[in-house]
C-alpha cells in the first residue's frame, strides 16, 4: 500500500513511537496515510489504542523482519 510519509521508530521504546506519530500526523492533511516502523513490543498495543483514541485509521499493521509496521490514514 502507498504512503504519503514515515517515521523510522526503530530502538525507540514506549511510548516515543507514538509520540512521534502524533506529532508527525498532526502536520499531515486529513486522509493522508503515515508507515510507521516500530521495534518497541508495546507498540502491537499502544499503536492500535493511539488510532481509536484519536480518531485515526490503522489501515494496516504487520512484520516485517524484527520490527512492526503501522499503516495510518489520519482522520
Amino acid at each position: 500500500m502507498e504512503f504519503d510519509q514515515e517515521i523510522d521508530a526503530s530502538g525507540l521504546l514506549c511510548p516515543l513511537p507514538v509520540l512521534k506519530a502524533r506529532k508527525r500526523l498532526k502536520g499531515m492533511a486529513q486522509g493522508q496515510v503515515l508507515r510507521l516502523v516500530a521495534t518497541d513490543p508495546a507498540a502491537v498495543v499502544d499503536v492500535p489504542h493511539f488510532c481509536a483514541e484519536a480518531g485515526h485509521e490503522l489501515l494496516e499493521s504487520g512484520a516485517d523482519g524484527a520490527a512492526q509496521v503501522y499503516l495510518i490514514r489520519r482522520g
